[in-house]
C-alpha cells in the first residue's frame, strides 16, 4: 500500500455480490499494495470478519438477501474491533438520500457507481489516515458527565461500560478533545471533496449526542457554536 497511510499492507474486506466487480476490485486493490479478502454477501463476509482482522470494509448496498445498509448496522452493535471497522459504501444508489442514510448507519464514506478507481483508493486512504491520525496531547481522559472519553485510546465509557463508537465518531471526537471548551470550525471538521455539504458531520455529533448526553435535544457536553462549529466541553 502506500506509504502514506502504512508500510504494511492494510488489509481490506470487498463485500459485494456481482462476481465481476468483486474480481475487479480484488485485482486493482491488490496492485495498489492491499491485502485483500472478498464475501459474495452478508453471510460470508460475517464468517470472515470471524476469522480475520481487517483495516476497512467496503461494502456494497444493493445485495440479495441482507443489504449492506443492514450489514453496516449489524457491524455497529459488535464489540470492539468489528464494531469500530471503518466502511465505505459503495453503491449506484447515489442520491443524497441514500448517501445520508448510510451514514446514519455508521459508514464513514460513501462511494456511488460508477465511480474511477483511483478515487477509491484516494478514499480509502483518507479513511486509514483519520483512523490513524495521532490525537495530539489531550490529556488521559476527559469526563462528560457519566462518561469518559480517553482520546490516546480512542475509547468511551459510561459509568465504566464501554461505549461502542465508529471510527469517524472517534476522529471526530478526539478533534473536538484537542481544544476543549473551544469551538472548531465546521470547515476544519467537514472534507470538502466526499461531504461538501458537512451533512456527515451533522449526522455523526447527533450519533454522539445520544450516546453521551441525557437529553440530546439540550446537549450539555456536545455543544453547538452558531455561526462557527461545535465545541466539546468536558466537566
Amino acid at each position: 500500500m502506500s506509504s502514506s497511510v502504512s508500510d504494511t499492507p492494510r488489509h481490506l474486506l470487498v463485500v459485494d455480490d456481482d462476481d465481476r466487480i468483486r474480481e475487479l476490485l480484488r485485482a486493482f486493490l491488490r496492485r495498489r499494495g492491499f491485502r485483500v479478502s472478498v464475501a459474495a454477501g452478508a453471510e460470508a463476509a460475517r464468517r470472515l470478519l470471524d476469522a480475520l482482522d481487517f483495516d476497512l470494509a467496503i461494502l456494497d448496498v444493493m445485495m440479495p438477501g441482507e443489504d449492506g445498509l443492514s450489514l453496516v448496522a449489524w457491524l455497529r452493535s459488535q464489540p470492539g474491533r468489528t464494531g469500530r471497522l471503518p466502511v465505505l459504501m459503495l453503491t449506484a444508489r447515489g442520491d443524497p438520500e441514500d448517501r445520508i442514510e448510510g451514514l446514519r448507519r455508521g459508514a464513514d464514506d460513501y462511494l456511488p457507481k460508477p465511480f474511477e478507481p483511483e478515487e477509491l483508493v484516494l478514499r480509502i486512504e483518507a479513511i486509514l489516515r483519520r483512523v490513524a491520525e495521532s490525537p495530539g496531547a489531550v490529556g488521559p481522559g476527559l469526563s462528560l458527565g457519566p462518561c469518559v472519553f480517553d482520546p490516546s485510546r480512542g475509547e468511551l465509557t459510561r459509568e465504566g461500560r464501554p461505549v461502542r463508537l465508529t471510527e469517524a465518531e472517534v476522529s471526530l471526537l478526539r478533534r473536538l478533545a484537542r481544544d476543549p471548551h473551544q469551538p472548531v470550525e465546521r470547515r476544519e471538521l467537514i472534507q470538502p471533496d466526499v461531504d461538501p455539504a458537512g451533512r456527515a458531520i451533522d449526522i455523526q455529533v447527533t450519533r454522539l449526542r445520544r450516546k453521551i448526553e441525557a437529553d440530546p435535544r439540550s446537549p450539555r457536553y456536545l455543544q453547538t457554536v452558531r455561526g462557527i462549529g461545535y465545541l466539546l466541553a468536558p466537566d
